[in-house]
């Protein structure tokens, strides 16, 4: 068990950081260091072309961010999960602190800042379930290593430690340093893609989990790779009718580190293939954590 702080406010250095030793010791299952995203979504007919303006047939705001929603996919499957990541001081920010509370996300670590806005995303949905989508980090750019080191606890304690490219990659990297130094598995997702990834990146993954476009920047191959059993294997799924595939991708990260995390001896082919059903329903959703199913709508048999 490792002792971890209270709630903090990065760019003030408020003096309630300093009660942390008042606190209970806990331990998490998965703790994620990464994005929060503002989603807008504008659903229409088909994707606009260059220039080209459409009329949408529908419009909403969601939560998202690559980092928030596998935090939230995991925890609505059951793992006792925590977020390390900045937010702006706006009302983006405040409501989704709230999202995080209201999906049982530890919050103790979500950091807000004057300096940046909340980071949003820009999002399009055509008829086919197809997404274009343009994304603004705002203050999830600011996150860095003092807050990882305040976190760090925590991050040691964790099951599982999920980390992408919405922040910086250098904190990325250091927040896998870490973890790897203190034995914690580790799921990154290369998300945005960059071509000129830090090798470092591969040594300090334990699984190493791209979609289609990110892999054949990187590789131009494997999907998911296990860095300690990296013989290639094609996991089945099951076709469904897809209404918006937005964040179908981190439903699955974050289904998959529910299942390291709880089901650890598990063979790794199995977690995928269980993973792969869960965000085979996100998919017959509207929306990113509004389409992630919870464990009670979930068959027995995958738990």
């Amino acid at each position: 068990m490792h002792r971890y702080i209270t709630s903090y406010c990065c760019d003030s250095h408020c003096a309630k950081r300093d009660s942390w030793r008042d606190m209970a010791e806990e331990s998490f299952d998965v703790v994620v260091v990464g994005s929060c995203m503002t989603d807008l979504v504008s659903q229409a007919p088909r994707l606009p072309k260059a220039g080209e303006t459409i009329h949408g047939h529908k419009f909403f705001i969601g939560f998202g961010g690559k980092g928030a929603n596998q935090c939230v996919q995991a925890a609505r499957l059951g793992a006792k999960t925590a977020m390390v990541c900045k937010v702006g001081k706006d009302v983006f920010g405040d409501n989704y602190i709230q999202n995080f509370k209201n999906n049982g996300v530890s919050t103790e670590f979500v950091g807000q800042t004057d300096k940046a806005a909340t980071g949003a995303a820009s999002i399009i949905v055509n008829d086919a379930g197809e997404n274009a989508i343009v994304i603004v980090a705002g203050a999830n750019m600011l996150l860095g290593v003092e807050e990882l080191q305040w976190a760090g606890p925590a991050m040691g304690g964790a099951k599982v430690l999920i980390c992408q490219l919405e922040i910086s990659p250098d904190t990325t990297l250091q927040a896998l340093r870490m973890a790897r130094e203190r034995k914690v598995k580790t799921i990154f997702n290369p998300a945005p893609a960059i071509s000129d990834l830090h090798p470092d990146f591969y040594r300090h993954s334990d699984i190493f989990c791209c979609n289609e476009t990110e892999a054949e920047l990187l590789t131009g191959r494997c999907v998911v790779l296990s860095l300690q059993d990296p013989a290639p294997r094609h996991v089945a799924t099951m076709p469904v009718a897809a209404l918006d595939t937005t964040g179908a991708g981190d439903s699955f990260i974050g289904a998959l580190a529910f299942y390291v995390a709880c089901y650890p001896t598990m063979p790794l082919e199995e977690m995928a293939k269980r993973a792969n059903q869960v965000a085979g329903v996100s998919v017959q959703g509207v929306g990113t954590q509004t389409s992630y199913p919870y464990r009670k709508d979930m068959p027995r048999e995958l738990f």
